[in-house]
């Protein structure tokens, strides 16, 4: 293991023994969110910028916060009070003992615990905005932060308890608690007490400088850190729903006409454009003759627009997702340049709030198309010949086997949550903490949210694709015509993982299994995941 310094006067490295290749740099350039995912999901290291002109500017703010406070100063959150409490002055002597008082009494969250993904995510979101270098915090603590991330010390992380202003002060209280070798991590695949982890590791726990307890909380990290998640699958699965389409059109003998350049050069939004372009792709070589509708219906015929809508979203959501990844966003902020304290409220999530309200709304229409589709597929009135429920039954077995049909009530059901759950949060501010809260972003529960109904809209994206591979595959054999590449490589992809449906069986391993795929990005190879990488 690299030596690390413990004297909190310099920089030493974190990673040790790791492909160089594969290590994202922090500090001094802006962060991707592909490049947090691949930290939170892929294990991919980091490593502090070894460049000495951001070193100095870090080294700088904390050595003017010291003689800044020495002079006699007054600094909110350093030698006063919190929140309403800022009109109380902290005695000298009681300064020190301050951080710490502030990680343990924000010690209540509750909820589920945020998963390893997602903790790796709040870590990466927390330390890149501190070396955005106008907080004030020393260079070791820069150093810990990052030892979490690559000796994978995960905090227990609480969902529940943030308002998103002042930041994420709770469930960024486990990170603080974690560096003062406080509370439970996860380390290892156990629990551990985070005092032992750090001995166990040959190092010592932080002891907070006065202002790096604030520092630590009073940011938007873990709502940050969870969009930053949330943007990936999200993308993944308008790339998905596109590839789908193409697939109901062929299983229902649908028009490729629909998806023509020409009409969506008429109405120029881009990411209808490329929706359109993606399905257009996949029909390749598909004869167009009019067969049994000269239009599709609107779930068919209309998914591009549909889709169009998310894909669109997601160029502003990226772009505000990035710009508070790579922000200072606490307070107050420590100027090392000018030699200023500047207070203010770079902490309230607003951003992200609006952000993810907007982005689960539009996956929210993912599901609610996607649910469409299955119901025109699965209803003999309406699939243009196939069977009842799409079952794959002999004729003799047919009248006791149902295919699809508990698939689709299912798919209905995960749907109808999914729509439930799209009631904007951002509109929700409570006045709290004394009313000098009183205008809060509720930004870390619309990042939940949104999590929740991508996890909704993966379900029913795993029922539409078994029930699209199964459509896709009983009109083969109905007309001998062959998909296109494209199509024919992902349904034997699908089959390879669930077969022909013949007999009705339990499907739910089947649509467990491809549920994972959907939220790892697995299911279809061309998506845009690491186009940003690096």
């Amino acid at each position: 293991m690299a030596e690390h310094d413990l004297t909190g006067d310099g920089f030493a490295s974190s990673v040790a023994q790791v492909d160089a290749t594969r290590v994202v740099t922090i500090g001094g350039r802006r962060l991707t969110i592909e490049e947090v995912v691949a930290i939170a999901q892929r294990r991919v290291p980091v490593a502090l910028s070894g460049d000495p002109t951001w070193r100095a500017r870090i080294e700088r703010g904390a050595d003017f916060l010291r003689r800044y406070l020495a002079s006699g100063a007054t600094v909110y959150g350093v030698n006063t009070g919190y929140g309403d409490a800022c009109v109380v002055d902290v005695p000298p002597h009681l300064v020190e003992a301050l951080p710490l008082q502030l990680t343990r009494y924000h010690g209540c969250g509750m909820g589920q615990h945020l998963d390893d993904a997602q903790t790796l995510a709040v870590i990466v979101a927390r330390l890149n905005s501190l070396a955005y270098g106008l907080s004030g915090v020393r260079p070791v603590l820069l150093e810990r932060l990052a030892d979490l991330i690559n000796h994978r010390v995960l905090p227990r992380i609480p969902s529940e308890g943030s308002v998103g202003a002042s930041g994420d002060l709770t469930p960024l209280s486990y990170v603080a608690a974690a560096l003062v070798g406080e509370r439970d991590v996860l380390f290892k695949g156990g629990l551990r007490d985070a005092a032992g982890v750090w001995a166990a590791l040959g190092l010592t726990p932080l002891t907070l400088a006065p202002k790096e307890g604030l520092a630590l909380m009073n940011g938007t990290a873990v709502m940050t850190g969870l969009a930053c998640l949330a943007f990936v699958r999200a993308e993944h699965l308008t790339r998905l729903a596109a590839r789908l389409t193409a697939l109901s059109t062929v299983a229902l003998d649908g028009r490729a006409a629909h998806f023509d350049a020409l009409l969506f050069e008429a109405k120029p939004h881009a990411g209808q454009m490329e929706a359109a372009a993606w399905i257009r792709a996949d029909l390749a070589g598909r004869d167009d003759t009019p067969g049994h509708r000269l239009q599709d219906r609107y779930s068919i015929r209309c998914a591009p627009h549909v889709i169009g809508v998310a894909r669109d979203a997601l160029s502003w959501v990226r772009r505000d997702i990035e710009n508070e990844l790579n922000s200072a966003n606490d307070n107050p902020l420590v100027d090392p340049d000018g030699e200023r304290v500047l207070h203010g409220g770079n902490f309230y999530g607003g951003h992200i709030a609006f952000a993810m309200d907007a982005l689960k709304t539009a996956v929210a229409n993912l599901a609610d198309l996607m649910d469409r589709q299955i119901a025109l597929l699965v209803d003999d009135k309406f699939n243009n010949g196939l069977p009842r429920n799409l079952t794959g039954a002999a004729p003799a077995r047919a009248p006791i086997n149902h295919g699809f049909k508990a698939v689709q009530i299912s798919s209905s059901a995960w749907t109808a949550e999914a729509l439930k759950l799209t009631m904007p949060a951002s509109v929700f501010s409570r006045s709290t903490e004394a009313h000098n809260q009183d205008k809060v972003s509720m930004g870390t529960i619309a990042a939940r949210d949104c999590l929740r109904i991508l996890e909704l809209t993966e379900q029913v994206a795993a029922a539409h694709t078994l029930a699209t591979v199964q459509a896709a595959q009983l009109r083969l054999r109905s007309n001998g015509t062959p998909l296109p590449a494209p199509l024919r490589d992902f349904v034997d992809s699908v089959s390879a993982q669930s077969p022909f449906v013949d007999e009705d069986r339990a499907l739910e391993p089947d649509l467990r299994a491809l549920t994972a795929r959907i939220a790892d990005c697995a299911l279809v190879g061309d998506t845009v995941e690491g186009r940003r990488h690096g």
